[in-house]
């Protein structure tokens, strides 16, 4: 876990790879609770049974499902004293390089692509990268904005 002091010092940090989050494993009831909650019930994500003989070998997490894991993967990475909160402000870019199979695990790392003040507070731009343990290509590489405000 790296602790910025404040805003500035999290300024300063940009450009830099913070770190990796720990081990989380994808579960089946996981992935059973996002397809009730989205009503996406495809096969491939919830048919234990057909799903072993589909293109995957087994069920895979929806992506919008790993893509949903970044921010709570992400606070285990870095935090920021000082802030009255923090909001999630939205994606440049979102990738999906690779399957999540149920069952494995997968950790995020996050580097700091840009920090800058805006009117409303301080808008940071992190490319946030999904793995999956045991495979090198990665499951899902997202940039995410988060807008931070400082206590006043």
């Amino acid at each position: 876990m790296r602790i910025f002091k404040s805003l500035d010092e999290l300024k300063a940090a940009k450009g830099e790879h913070l770190g990796y989050s720990d081990w989380r494993q994808i579960t089946q009831e996981q992935v059973n609770l996002f397809a009730d909650a989205t009503d996406d019930h495809q096969w491939i994500h919830v048919d234990v049974e057909r799903a072993k003989e589909g293109p995957f070998g087994g069920t895979i997490a929806h992506g919008y499902l790993s893509l949903s894991l970044l921010p709570s993967l992400v606070k285990e990475i870095y935090r920021v004293e000082g802030l009255r909160l923090g909001i999630n402000y939205g994606l440049n870019k979102v990738r999906f390089p690779r399957p999540v199979p149920v069952g494995s695990r997968v950790r995020a790392g996050a580097e700091i692509l840009d920090v800058k003040d805006t009117p409303n507070g301080t808008l940071t731009t992190l490319k946030v990268t999904l793995f999956v343990e045991g495979d090198e290509k990665p499951a899902c590489v997202a940039e995410t904005l988060s807008l931070l405000v400082p206590q006043t």
